[in-house]
């Protein structure tokens, strides 16, 4: 999807292209526009080598227009006019206007990204003032450009009806910074790398150790016990086999492996959801060897890619699992399975696509990019997620159960409130909310503020505490349930662990009041509108995760048992 990057390499007095990409409220980080949808003016020089967008970039709303500014590599300019504003009263009230909203543009130089302020107020906020002279100071290395700075200079008053000029000069330095290394400075590693971050993992890891040893210590005393209780009840003849009362997790032996209600609905959020981890533990692993965060839209380009080729794992568990429920109608299984991830991404994006298409705003999604995503669903997800389910329904698509299913259901006897299913899914999130939120926190700030993301090897071990905590709890939950004679096991599984995103949806909430200071409808939909994709996401991912463990659990308990 994305085309590769060549490293540019410059002969002296080579053309420097400087790209203009967009302006917004420092506040709100998605709202950008063009940055020539603010009355600023173009440099003289109007011809340039063509560029080619990502679909990375396309829908992450990056923007590349030609400032017009003439930089030869290792050739100085002198501060010179490049272009005059006529200020009238419509230009100087969109100045005024950006000024109070602290927008700022970025532009690139040789894909580094620059930052600067169009203005400021004076303390007063009466009088404004626009910044009008751009000092670049670039730095290179042999032949490569390693390093950009800019600095805003000579700050005119905005008075109507005046001609503002506009000015820029550029100094080039040797530097030392190799070509590889040239992000580092973008990174912010006292964020990233502070003791609170080393401290979350440190605890929950050691969460981790306790719930496995606390799981193991249950379930081996507790099966022990019953295994124990349950041969010697082997051992009684009938008549006292029939006095004794029968009690536990072995009384459902009948009904434990009845299919779940609604099974071609649960078997789609299953295949969903092993899809999504395994997309997101390849994307972790691509991210970790090659620094994705150095091509702009490169990351999410990654996803789409790697989402439409793990398509085959969605078909073969969730085809498998409706197969072996005894499920007909595989073909709707199939599509629903395939899409409903896409809808729902393709739904949120297509509501704020409004928004930003209201507001002008550079996120607004190009028609032609929608196309493009649209036949990736239906000519790359659709065929693979086939062939995944048609793999699935013949190599494990049997069911071969350790125990016969019952005919007629049995009965749910009453139980405590807190044995209820509902309590159980409420519950069930908070731990492996725990063990993740405060990774949470610090890749909210990457995505919602101005840093980079860059330590994946963190995201990779949260990843992993995050299924085993999540694993353990509902393997617990489940025991529980079952041991009250409540065979429905199933959707509790999956929504106790699901239940993870209730609680990281209600922490994006805090996020958003206490952590930002984003305003305007446009932001905060697209704020809110995400959060619940990713948070959606992230449960149906927990709950397959939780599903498949328990799953794993309640076969091996119910093998071990001799059952009549």
């Amino acid at each position: 999807l994305s085309p590769p990057v060549f490293l540019l390499q410059y002969t002296d007095k080579e053309e420097v292209v400087l790209w203009m990409n967009t302006v917004g409220p420092y506040h709100n980080r998605q709202e950008t526009y063009k940055y020539f949808s603010l009355p600023f003016c173009a440099g003289s020089q109007k011809t340039i080598s063509h560029y080619h967008e990502t679909l990375g970039e396309a829908l992450q709303g990056v923007e590349l227009e030609f400032s017009g500014l003439q930089i030869k590599f290792k050739e100085e300019v002198m501060q010179s006019t490049y272009c005059e504003i006529e200020l009238d009263k419509a230009k100087r009230d969109a100045f005024v206007y950006a000024i109070k909203n602290h927008y700022w543009y970025q532009m690139y130089i040789d894909d580094l990204p620059i930052w600067g302020i169009v203005g400021e107020a004076d303390e007063n906020g009466e009088e404004h003032f626009l910044w009008t002279y751009k000092k670049l100071e670039i730095g290179f290395n042999g032949n490569r450009i390693v390093d950009v700075n800019l600095t805003s200079e000579g700050k005119v008053r905005l008075v109507p009806n005046t001609r503002i000029a506009m000015s820029y000069s550029v100094k080039w330095k040797k530097s030392d910074v190799k070509f590889e290394d040239r992000f580092d400075k973008y990174l912010d590693p006292s964020f990233f790398q502070h003791r609170i971050h080393w401290f979350s993992i440190f605890n929950s890891f050691m969460m981790v150790i306790f719930l496995v040893g606390l799981v193991s210590m249950i379930l081996m005393r507790t099966l022990r016990k019953d295994y124990a209780r349950y041969s010697k009840e082997e051992e009684m003849d009938d008549m006292d086999r029939d006095l004794g009362d029968e009690y536990g997790w072995k009384q459902v032996h009948g009904d434990v492996f009845r299919p779940s209600s609604h099974p071609l609905i649960f078997s789609s959020l299953i295949g969903s959801g092993c899809q999504i981890f395994s997309v997101s533990l390849i994307v972790i692993i691509v991210a970790m060897v090659e620094d994705l965060y150095t091509e702009r839209g490169s990351m999410l380009s990654t996803a789409i890619f790697v989402y439409a080729a793990t398509s085959p794992v969605n078909g073969y568990f969730g085809g498998s699992l409706y197969a072996k429920q005894g499920g007909r109608r595989w073909i709707k299984q199939m599509f629903i399975g395939a899409f409903m991830i896409p809808a729902m991404v393709c739904g949120t994006a297509f509501f704020i696509n409004f928004i930003a298409i209201y507001y002008h705003a550079s996120r607004a999604i190009p028609f032609g990019t929608m196309v493009a995503v649209c036949c990736i669903c239906f000519f790359v997800i659709l065929p693979l997620n086939l062939v995944g389910t048609i793999l699935g329904r013949n190599l494990s698509g049997q069911p071969n159960f350790p125990c016969r299913v019952n005919a007629v259901p049995r009965p749910i006897p009453e139980k405590k409130w807190f044995m209820e299913p509902a309590v159980i899914v409420c519950l069930g999130g908070i731990l492996p909310f725990g063990s993740i939120f405060i990774e949470m926190y610090f890749i909210f700030t990457s995505f919602w503020a101005y840093k980079i993301y860059y330590v994946y090897g963190f995201m990779m071990l949260v990843l992993v505490i995050l299924c085993i905590v999540t694993v353990c709890v509902t393997i617990v939950c489940t025991y529980f349930l079952l041991n009250a004679e409540d065979y429905r096991w199933q959707w509790t599984s999956f929504l106790s662990a699901a239940s993870t995103a209730v609680y990281v949806y209600m922490y994006s909430f805090y996020y958003y009041f206490f952590k930002t200071k984003m305003y305007g409808l446009f932001q905060t939909s697209f704020y809110f509108g995400y959060m619940a994709v990713f948070s959606t996401a992230l449960g149906i991912m927990c709950g397959a995760v939780g599903y498949m463990g328990t799953s794993a659990f309640v076969r091996k308990i119910y093998t071990n048992v001799k059952i009549d």
